[in-house]
């Protein structure tokens, strides 16, 4: 190839790049790889805020258990590079709930749509509530309160619960309360009720799960997933972002028939 050719393909990657940076149609569409459906930016973005818990063998979990261990499969002395084994529960740190999580039926996470990866993110922040009640509920009041305030929900859209856990995280108390019963904010059906006819994609909580803690038949994982919805726990730095305008990038894994699995999760604002 001849200079003048390298240095003009250099140009246009340099400008495709740039395009993509500020939500380009065209941009987007190289990067997700497959989809002929451009996803909905909400903005073009200026920074990048990371959602994402850093994820050890101590970070909380549902069941008390290390959801990660670690095993050297290869050392930098002996091997000349370094290899981990992982052993890895799907459903810890910040992580994707896929449909199939509870739903016999719903897609797996290698099945979920890439346009749907990438979405406007609405923040419902009741931190105020949640400081007061441990087990405090996004309502359909608090979504409906959101719109008459910000407008409405963009169709495909990611709506977040704020409620300040992320900073319990490294507690006990981002668990279980002082009497050791679980105690997180969570939504309550009646808001992803709500959400479904706003065609919301997605759910996501700054918890441990998407239902409270003290839930007693997990309501919201019982008719949002199987509605073919998904869901995202465990998000941090959401306070770190505006109720409206940003967009979410969702990492989520893609192992074959998984209910879900850790991911990372970025904000574009």
């Amino acid at each position: 190839m001849c200079n003048h050719c390298v240095i003009e393909n250099v140009k246009q990657n340099m400008l495709s790049r740039r395009l993509l940076f500020k939500g380009a149609a065209a941009g987007v569409a190289a990067v997700a790889a497959g989809s002929v459906a451009a996803p909905a930016l909400a903005q073009a973005p200026t920074r990048v805020v990371d959602l994402t818990h850093t994820y050890d063998s101590e970070f909380p979990t549902f069941d008390g258990k290390p959801g990660i261990a670690f095993e050297w499969a290869a050392d930098i002395a002996k091997d000349g590079y370094q290899l981990h084994k992982l052993t890895i529960y799907e459903h810890t740190g910040t992580h994707i709930d896929a449909p199939f999580h509870f739903s016999a039926d719903g897609a797996s996470v290698d099945q979920l749509e890439p346009q749907k990866l990438v979405a406007p993110l609405v923040i419902i922040d009741i931190t105020d509530r949640a400081k007061e009640d441990a087990n405090s509920t996004i309502e359909a009041e608090d979504i409906e309160r959101w719109i008459s305030a910000n407008g409405d929900i963009p169709v495909g859209a990611v709506v977040a619960l704020r409620s300040g856990w992320a900073t319990k995280v490294k507690s006990p108390a981002f668990r279980t309360d002082d009497a050791g019963k679980f105690a997180f904010p969570g939504f309550g059906k009646s808001a992803t009720d709500l959400l479904l006819k706003h065609e919301a994609v997605a759910i996501g909580v700054d918890t441990l799960s998407l239902d409270p803690g003290n839930s007693a038949d997990f309501a919201v994982h019982n008719s949002w997933l199987p509605a073919g919805r998904y869901g995202i726990e465990g998000l941090n730095n959401l306070e770190a972002l505006p109720v409206k305008g940003a967009t979410i990038v969702v990492g989520a894994p893609k192992h074959r028939g998984g209910t879900g699995g850790p991911a990372r999760i970025l904000a574009l604002v």
